[in-house]
């Protein structure tokens, strides 16, 4: 066996088991959250212990222009060192050899973690809570639509054609005949899921047609980072083996409910592993309450990064399935936070506002420097939420525009994430919200041309 392979988890171990690797692609993730990076013999592979990608790619916007974030420097493009994390190592059992991708962290040429990678965000701030001797434990929700194929992009989505011969329907959540219209399309994600070596909690029916909720067990923030990451490319590889797409936009059907990835948090002592929201009889302990108050804070400041192109904001609907609050209540699906049911060892927060679309690295750090920063500085929230939350007032930013505002104006945020990537990706954004206002939409058209 070749010496690297002895590093890698036991799942790729097995699925290469009496095979030959042909190929490793090396990749890392950019802003959006794509997969970027190099595919090469196996052979070559083992050969070298890093390989080297412009830092460009951090400056990339979703379309492929460019934000001018590259600094005083000026846009030289210099190489980053990346490094395989062997930990990350799964199969990409949708290729036509045996392939496996490995996830890479990104250094300068002087050793120094590159601030706008992704991971290494996630991974400063994780090592914020370490510091303080805390744990931080998450466990997401992907929530996706599977749907026809659209090669037009002047044609709106449609939902994708079920087994019986009829497009996937609404408001059908939780049914199980609904998941059964796709069923193949799942059988395909529990075997590469399982191929991988990733666990699902369960697979439901949302309310959206033809639209699916994936549950992960809870773990490591980077290590469920990386498999949501993982997870996005394998979903849409098992929808393009059956003729339809896979889209985790935020709001990709007018009328539908939105795609959202929510996050459970929960924090144990380093040491110990006591979870940190309950106390020695069970009760709610102060962290728990500083946690949330520091959601409750902090939030509107990250939205950003939670809900971060135009489409993001089509999501906070009132009364359509997604949060338009701040608010914390127990067991109440209207409140931005929510705090489920559960035995007291397992007591966890939940944060309802990111969307699907987000980057997974990116949403989680954001959702953990919130809370870090309410532990840190004893924040109090406000009392429970009784009731229908959507009867208040939006609390959120309603636009990509107005949310960047928030984002550039919270000192301690910035800090906690690091100014240099808050830089790069506020000038990321910026680009990509000037590209969208030189598309002309179908509903100017519309409503404009003739009218105005």
């Amino acid at each position: 066996m070749t010496h690297w392979l002895e590093h890698c988890p036991e799942a790729a171990r097995e699925y290469l088991e009496g095979r030959k690797l042909d190929e490793v692609e090396c990749i890392i993730g950019d802003l959006p959250g794509i997969a970027r990076g190099k595919a090469m013999p196996a052979s070559k592979f083992a050969s070298q212990s890093q390989f080297f990608l412009p830092n460009s790619i951090f400056f990339q916007t979703i379309t492929g222009g460019w934000g001018e974030a590259a600094g005083a420097e000026g846009f030289t493009e210099p190489d980053m060192v990346l490094k395989p994390d062997y930990s990350t190592a799964t199969a990409a059992p949708w290729t036509a050899d045996y392939t496996l991708q490995i996830i890479h962290d990104a250094f300068d040429q002087k050793g120094e973690p590159i601030p706008m990678s992704p991971r290494n965000v996630l991974r400063r701030v994780v090592e914020l809570y370490q510091g303080e001797g805390w744990k931080p434990i998450v466990a997401p929700e992907m929530e996706f639509f599977l749907v026809a194929r659209n090669i037009d992009p002047a044609k709106p989505i449609e939902a994708m054609m079920g087994r019986s011969g009829r497009p996937a329907a609404a408001r059908q959540a939780y049914s199980m005949s609904a998941v059964d219209e796709y069923g193949p399309v799942i059988d395909d994600i529990y075997d590469f899921a399982e191929m991988q070596g990733f666990e699902i909690d369960g697979i439901t029916q949302e309310g959206g047609a033809g639209q699916v909720e994936i549950n992960m067990r809870h773990g490591d923030p980077i290590k469920l980072a990386d498999e949501i990451f993982f997870f996005k490319r394998l979903i849409r590889e098992a929808a393009l083996r059956h003729d339809c797409f896979a889209t985790f936009m935020a709001k990709p059907i007018e009328g539908e409910p939105g795609s959202a990835m929510h996050v459970h948090h929960s924090v144990s002592d380093l040491e110990t592993g006591q979870n940190l929201f309950t106390g020695p009889h069970g009760g709610e302990t102060d962290a728990f309450f500083h946690f949330i108050g520091g959601l409750q804070t902090h939030l509107p400041q990250v939205v950003a990064i939670m809900a971060p192109y135009v489409n993001s904001y089509r999501r906070y609907v009132k009364d359509h399935a997604a949060p338009i609050n701040l608010a914390w209540g127990r067991d109440n699906r209207t409140t931005g936070i929510r705090i489920p049911i559960s035995e007291p060892e397992s007591r966890r927060v939940e944060n309802r506002l990111a969307g699907m679309d987000c980057n997974p690295y990116l949403c989680i750090a954001a959702s953990l420097a919130c809370g870090y920063l309410g532990m840190k500085n004893g924040t109090r929230p406000s009392a429970s939420y009784k009731g229908d939350a959507y009867e208040n007032e939006g609390e959120l930013p309603n636009s990509i525009h107005e949310a960047l505002g928030l984002f550039e104006d919270a000192p301690e945020i910035r800090e906690v994430l690091g100014e240099r990537f808050c830089e790069v990706y506020e000038i990321v954004k910026q680009a990509e919200y000037d590209e969208f206002l030189q598309v002309i939409s179908p509903w100017e058209r519309e409503h404009l041309l003739l009218n105005v």
